[in-house]
């Protein structure tokens, strides 16, 4: 199945070379007043090599069809992140270096689909929006509005998202995991 490039997200399997590979991260970037394009970091599935591909904005990107199956996640365990099958209760582990970028957005009790393809897990597919709680930040500046002027602010995760000045820690917002951004307060 045929996808836009800018349709891209982390932990997708594509075909890319006649190769599987999972998608690890997605930048779009518009430098200057050059076209846009998608820089990904894909990780080939048999030999496990990372490298950095660009991606013009048109490209069409094969997406693989893999068998995918809800999972639930729970915890993890060093570099193991354990995920249950929401119907038969079965857990399934799967390491740091399959899902790549993909750790800072889980949350426990996450709801995701699982991708297996030939019988083993091979990437995750994460909902569009998770909501994070900003456990540290810069305090907020009580007559901020929404303006272009961000902060640094670190989820619960450990992942660092650029936020408006009048978000304060211990804050629900929401971000979109294909962009790493910030979206709206939850």
């Amino acid at each position: 199945m045929a996808i836009p490039a800018t349709q891209m997200r982390p932990g997708m399997i594509i075909k890319h070379n006649d190769v599987l590979h999972a998608v690890f991260s997605v930048e779009h970037r518009t430098p200057g007043n050059l076209r846009a394009f998608i820089q990904a970091k894909l990780r080939n599935l048999r030999s496990g090599a990372m490298f950095e591909h660009r991606f013009r904005s048109g490209d069409a990107i094969d997406r693989v069809i893999v068998d995918e199956i809800a999972m639930e996640y729970l915890y993890n365990d060093g570099d193991d992140y354990y995920f249950m099958d929401t119907e038969n209760f079965e857990q399934t582990p799967l390491k740091r270096d399959t899902l790549g970028d993909a750790v800072d957005y889980l949350l426990p009790n996450l709801n995701i689909h699982v991708s297996f393809y030939d019988g083993k897990p091979v990437g995750i597919e994460l909902p569009q929006v998770v909501e994070m709680t900003i456990v540290e930040t810069e305090p907020g500046i009580k007559s901020a509005t929404a303006s272009s002027v961000t902060k640094p602010a670190k989820t619960e995760t450990g992942l660092v998202v650029q936020v408006p000045p009048f978000i304060n820690e211990g804050e629900k917002v929401r971000i979109d995991t294909a962009e790493g951004a910030y979206m709206s307060r939850a």
